[in-house]
């Protein structure tokens, strides 16, 4: 059987209409609200790093310590805000996305157990 109700049960989970709801409607929002800022910032912060490196060499060859230069540096920083950005992803999903999403999961698998 193709269909993703049980056999001889009637009620079939709407998921058209969940996904049409204010609340997971509300989950996307959220989601995308934090989401693309934060890869456009991202991005932005890449793109002038990469043409820096090509087109300011002078300036991304200053010795800022020993051997260490602001290309260096700034490489370096590429990394760290990698994983800036997503300890702040983290916390933010555990805080605002996740407890919505639970819920409307539980939801779905409780009228699954009914239908």
């Amino acid at each position: 059987m193709s269909d993703q109700t049980p056999a001889g049960s009637s009620r079939a989970i709407d998921y058209i209409a969940i996904e049409e709801s204010p609340r997971f409607r509300t989950l996307k929002r959220t989601q995308r609200s934090f989401i693309f800022p934060l890869a456009a910032f991202f991005l932005i912060w890449y793109f002038a790093y990469v043409l820096l490196a090509a087109f300011a060499t002078e300036f991304m060859g200053q010795r800022v310590w020993g051997d260490i230069t602001v290309g260096l540096l700034l490489g370096l920083g590429q990394f760290v805000t990698t994983f800036a950005i997503t300890m702040i992803y983290v916390s933010f999903a555990n805080r605002k996305i996740d407890p919505l999403a639970t819920e409307i999961r539980e939801e779905l698998e409780k009228a699954q157990g009914q239908a």
